[in-house]
């Protein structure tokens, strides 16, 4: 799953930075942090740094939506990914970064 979600990024953006970081999590950057990804046990949990100012069309938020700032995406094991809805904020936090810098 997490090799699914990195090539979207990179396929958004050819400019992303991808970085590991934090024990080996990557994290996605342009002109400031998007989003961290962690693989654990039972799921991949992508978190976007910015996300409480993300418009989410496709409703694929589905975590840390009572956090002030961070709302992430939980895939387990057997979801279907939806990656026009991941696109799409994806491409809404690049603008979000772009636009506050």
């Amino acid at each position: 799953m997490l090799t699914k979600i990195r090539n979207i990024f990179h396929q958004i953006d050819p400019e992303i930075i991808e970085e590991w970081k934090w024990m080996g999590s990557p994290a996605w950057s342009h002109e400031g942090l998007i989003a961290v990804g962690n693989a654990h046990k039972k799921k991949v949990k992508l978190t976007f740094n910015q996300g409480v100012h993300l418009e989410d069309p496709h409703g694929i938020f589905n975590a840390g939506l009572g956090g002030k700032k961070w709302r992430a995406i939980d895939l387990f094991e057997g979801d279907e990914l939806d990656e026009e809805g991941l696109k799409l904020v994806i491409q809404d936090a690049i603008e979000y970064n772009l636009k506050d810098n």
